[in-house]
């Protein structure tokens, strides 16, 4: 490499003067053959809390340090490189802090540049290359064992994966073109496009090891040990067979199977996404064209595609909604009291056996271990809300998630009654039964008759007053909004609710207990329907408006597809439920007036008992049934697809707005947190405040943006 290439490299490095440096470790190993191997631990001088990632200084003292070791594999000091990281960490990706500072094309080309750089190095060392996977393994992380001649991997490693199109990139420095060659395209594009595109899932050691990710598959006990050994053997002529392994340039069945990964994989992208966010296209783009080109080739489309995708809002929204709000907000809650306030939870009621109250009591249980007791009116819904439990247990172990042991523990800390008394020691009492304010009412009065004084009362509401609901209590300063998404144990938010009586005592024990049990809180004020599903039902009321104008049912439904939501409305609506979705539009109408439409049209599919607008035709599509759109009433004002969208971004800018004006939350941050983990909003738009900024709604509608820069 020239030397001016290298001065752009420290130039590059000189713009992230604050990075949290990985080093390249380098100890002389004398294998058991009499060989000799140089094994480079990249290690960032922190425990596992701060995982080691790779930036641009980083990286400069890796490009350094391997060319040193070339110089040595060349002269005949070793035989051989291994590559390890810190314990439970190899690499855990690119360094996103720094990169999302590299403003400018320039940088992200260089910073591509500088990731093929090295990596190039280790795939041509001069002796073989051994990357030693003991631990995380994520996007830069994976390429570089990928980059290496051979890989072993832990069993007890967990988070292997390419997650760049999760997170508005691709995998740009030779794991797109080297991963499908290992694995076979079909397993390359499920950890490309799939995992990344289902919740950022990822592999662990044995199914990594499965896929072909790795040669070999060790105990955590003696990993490095094992590794070294069987280094050793490689060495000495032992043959390394690779059963996935597959080449398609000039292969026509092995090009048929990597088109036919494609498809399906441009399929799965449009149904998660509607193509709507520009990276798991271009991963599919660079990932076709490797078929049929030289690894050199495919570097450069990958650089190219880095640069470009570096630069655009999709790249800068994911960055935004993962490092500012998922890792780094949703830790320290705007607002929240001090947590040497909260009480110790012993105990919790959960008031009513239903559905929703059993997945309370089942996650209460798991996270807390504390004995929960479910009541209701009679015992034999109280035996099915404890079957139900049990079952959920049982499907858990079935799937080998929870061992025998902490199954029959679970079951055991879970008991039922007929009677309030039995949350006489109770320290944390929730409610979830039927939403509507006197049975709420009544439930607490009931409730606060048998409890301590300094018992915690919580409402799973999603949308009623929790300021009414406390009104009649002698102690309405111990009651929160404590309110959960279904289904409880996948939705991670947990919305907050204070009103002007509650104590910081109170608010301190219910964010102790949102943190136990594993979920992103945040405070919201006592206001209709709170942040998620007033945000929602203003969206599903405006296309709800528009159909019932006039607009057929198909442009408002796919109005929104630019978006690129987690669901159509109307597939939305279905899934809540009419019934539901009816009754809290009325709530928000009556609380804000005309903002929130009621549509006559779903109050009568509800009276007819119609579940859903749409029927499945026979050719795999859907349609209004004939009978259902009889029943209907519509105006003559139909919207295009376009007005709609441009009618929804507004109104969705407007709602927002208020609800910051009337400190719903503390700022943006915190709606745009809430979309995220309480409705599966996309990152690539932010959340949803950039999202409104960068198409010009805020500044249409309340005359300036959300964000300042």
């Amino acid at each position: 490499m020239s030397s001016s290439t290298i001065e752009n490299f420290a130039s590059l490095a000189s713009l992230v003067p604050d990075e949290v440096l990985t080093h390249s470790l380098i100890e002389d190993v004398l294998l058991p053959s009499g060989k000799k191997i140089a094994m480079l631990t990249l290690d960032n001088g922190f425990d596992h809390s701060k995982p080691t990632t790779l930036g641009p200084n980083t990286m400069l003292e890796l490009h350094a340090v391997l060319t040193a070791q070339r110089a040595r594999a060349a002269a005949g000091e070793i035989h051989a490189l291994a590559l390890t990281g810190k314990p439970y960490f190899l690499v855990a990706g690119a360094d996103l802090n720094g990169v999302k500072n590299l403003a400018s094309a320039e940088h992200g080309a260089a910073m591509a540049t500088m990731g093929h750089a090295c990596y190039d190095l280790l795939a041509d060392l001069g002796v073989p290359t051994f990357a030693f996977i003991n631990g995380v393994a994520l996007g830069g992380g994976l390429e570089i064992a990928l980059a290496c001649s051979y890989r072993t991997i832990s069993s007890g490693a967990n988070g292997i994966g390419l997650p760049e199109a999760f997170i508005g990139l691709i995998p740009g420095w030779g794991g797109v073109y080297r991963l499908p060659r290992l694995t076979g395209p079909e397993t390359a594009l499920t950890v490309m496009i799939e995992n990344p595109l289902n919740n950022n899932r990822s592999l662990n050691g044995p199914s990594a090891f499965k896929a072909g990710i790795a040669d070999a598959l060790f105990e955590p006990a003696d990993f490095v040990e094992q590794s070294l050994l069987w280094a050793d053997a490689v060495l000495g002529g032992v043959e390394v067979a690779r059963p996935h392994a597959v080449e398609p340039n000039g292969n026509p069945e092995v090009t048929a199977r990597w088109m036919a990964a494609a498809a399906k994989a441009s399929a799965f992208i449009e149904a998660k996404t509607s193509y709507a966010a520009p990276a798991p296209a271009k991963v599919l783009e660079v990932f076709e064209a490797g078929a049929s080109i030289s690894q050199q080739e495919s570097a450069a489309l990958e650089i190219a595609a880095l640069t470009e995708l570096m630069q655009t809002h999709a790249f800068h929204n994911t960055v935004y909604a993962f490092l500012d709000l998922v890792q780094k907000r949703s830790k320290r809650p705007a607002g929240a009291p001090d947590k040497k306030l909260a009480r110790p939870v012993t105990k919790v009621g959960v008031v009513g056996a239903g559905l929703m109250a059993g997945q309370l009591a089942l996650l209460f249980a798991k996270n807390l271990k504390v004995p929960v007791i479910i009541t209701d009116i009679d015992q034999t819904r109280v035996d099915h809300g404890i079957t139900y439990i049990h079952g959920e247990v049982d499907k858990q172990l079935a799937k080998g998630r929870i061992s025998q042991d902490a199954a029959n523990r679970t079951k055991a800390l879970v008991t039922g009654s007929v009677t309030k008394e039995a949350f006489a020691d109770a320290d944390f009492v929730i409610e979830a039964v039927f939403e509507e304010l006197g049975v709420k009412k009544q439930v607490f009065a009931e409730v606060e008759a048998v409890v301590s004084p300094e018992c915690i009362l919580a409402t799973n509401t999603s949308s009623l007053s929790v300021t009414e609901m406390g009104k009649d209590l002698r102690h309405p300063e111990r009651l929160v909004g404590f309110h959960f998404f279904n289904p409880v144990a996948q939705m991670p938010l947990l919305e907050i609710v204070r009103t002007e009586k509650t104590t910081d005592v109170a608010l301190a024990t219910a964010f102790a207990l949102g943190k136990t049990l594993r979920k992103t809180s945040v405070l919201v004020k006592d206001a209709a329907a709170f942040v998620v599903n007033r945000v929602l039902l203003r969206l599903m009321g405006e296309i709800a408006h528009a159909f019932d104008e006039g607009t057929d049912a198909k442009v408002a439904d796919l109005s929104l597809r630019p978006m690129g939501l987690p669901m159509t409305p109307f597939t939305l609506l279905a899934m809540v439920g009419i019934p539901v979705a009816q009754h809290v539009s009325e709530s928000l109408n009556a609380a804000f007036g005309d903002r929130f439409h009621v549509s006559k049209n779903q109050q009568t599919l509800i009276d007819h008992g119609i579940k859903s607008l749409w029927a499945a035709t026979s050719d795999g599509g859907q349609e209004i049934p004939t009978t259902t759109l009889n029943l209907l009433q519509f105006g003559t004002s139909p919207s295009t697809s376009e007005e709609l969208l441009v009618r929804t971004q507004d109104a969705l800018a407007q709602e927002i707005g208020l609800m910051l004006d009337e400190g719903v939350v503390a700022a943006p941050e915190d709606v745009d947190l809430c979309m995220i983990m309480g409705a599966g909003w996309p990152m690539h738009l932010g959340g949803i405040t950039p999202y409104l900024d960068q198409v010009g709604a805020s500044e249409r509608v309340n005359g300036k943006k959300f964000h300042a820069h």
